[in-house]
């Protein structure tokens, strides 16, 4: 089962690792490394099954390539799942414990914090292995940068829908109030959104509405929420054929990946004349935020943002070939990043003797 599912989406490796003195069990899973080591978050969360949490670390794993790719970055795809809740589960030992075979791969897989764990997290983890970027002092949390991207990508399609680029009065529906979906909240609202969130945690729904103005709705009713903009900010597949007939929204815009359940509900959404911001692309803020500790001279905030301020023009080239070329945002999108792929695999062929005999 576990090598079809890795031959039918293209993985190169799948570590499960157990550590019997923590109760660690993780997945480490690398998609493809054409363009250097796989990089890519590590989540926690409580997943029903293995099975699930199998999936979801191929999935992630995939995106992150194809992320990589189109922001321009030298890194592969990877992710990796930690089983368990991040609100009982968490401990020093247990990420020290991941840690050790994240080091034990080599360089081939370096990660970082994502759903469920937090720079701190990192923290301990890099007592145990170099590989790990987004650590206090350094990047840190990636999460304002992502939100900042999934800003500047919505702008440019606002500009694309309505000829327009102006956040004044428009209407944006965020599902997910985490670190991204509160950041994102507050740049729209300093931007002149009107707002409706929603989360699982009402308590956070509530903090949020009450520092942003925001009307709040029960999780299941963001779908049926009439708004220019559909920001999905918490879990992927919530584009599905339950979900599309009943949004009223003319653009999808956020910060979760995955967010297609499958390829063919990217199609939905175009026929049903909803503008879709490719997910990898609009939220690639974060990995170029860490990803920027490999420059020169380490980590520079201001050169971060500038690169993640591209998304808006990255989006904006993807929205021009998906019109010009009559296919949709995400088959653009996926030419634009496999191009660049093809690209590297071909310069990899060139033999480079080494620099030492």
């Amino acid at each position: 089962m576990v090598f079809a599912k890795m031959e039918a989406m293209g993985h190169e490796q799948v570590v499960f690792c157990y550590d019997r003195a923590t109760g660690l069990k993780a997945i480490i899973a690398i998609h493809d490394t054409t363009l250097g080591p796989a990089l890519g978050g590590c989540r926690m969360w409580p997943y029903a099954s293995e099975e699930e949490a199998l999936v979801d670390a191929l999935r992630l794993a995939r995106g992150m390539t194809y992320k990589h790719a189109a922001m321009g970055l030298n890194f592969g795809g990877g992710k990796s799942v930690i089983i368990g809740d991040p609100r009982r589960d968490k401990s020093e030992m247990l990420f020290r414990a991941f840690g050790q075979f994240v080091d034990s791969l080599g360089g081939r897989y370096i990660t970082a914090e994502d759903v469920g764990t937090a720079a701190e997290d990192m923290a301990y983890v890099a007592m145990e292995t170099r590989h790990v970027v987004g650590l206090p002092g350094r990047s840190g949390d990636p999460s304002p940068a992502t939100a900042y991207g999934v800003f500047r990508g919505m702008k440019a399609c606002l500009g694309e829908a309505f000829g327009d680029e102006s956040f004044q009065g428009r209407v944006v529906a965020i599902q997910g109030l985490g670190h991204v979906g509160a950041q994102l909240a507050r740049l729209l609202h300093e931007a002149g959104a009107r707002l409706v969130v929603t989360d699982i945690d009402p308590e956070r729904a509530q903090r949020v509405a009450a520092e942003f103005g925001a009307q709040v709705v029960p999780p299941d009713a963001i779908y049926d929420v009439e708004c220019d903009v559909f920001a999905p900010c918490a879990l992927g597949a919530i584009l599905n054929d339950d979900t599309i007939p009943r949004l009223r929204c003319r653009i999808v815009a956020g910060s979760a990946n995955n967010q297609l359940a499958e390829p063919r509900h990217g199609e939905e959404l175009a026929r049903r004349g909803i503008l879709y911001a490719p997910d990898y692309v609009i939220n690639g803020g974060g990995v170029i935020h860490v990803a920027d500790e490999y420059g020169p001279g380490g980590y520079d905030r201001d050169r971060a943002f500038a690169r993640v301020a591209t998304i808006y023009d990255k989006v904006k080239a993807i929205l021009a070939m998906a019109r010009e070329q009559g296919i949709t945002t995400a088959e653009a999108a996926d030419r634009l990043a496999e191009q660049r792929i093809r690209a590297i695999a071909q310069l990899r062929r060139l033999h480079m003797p080494s620099r030492s005999p």
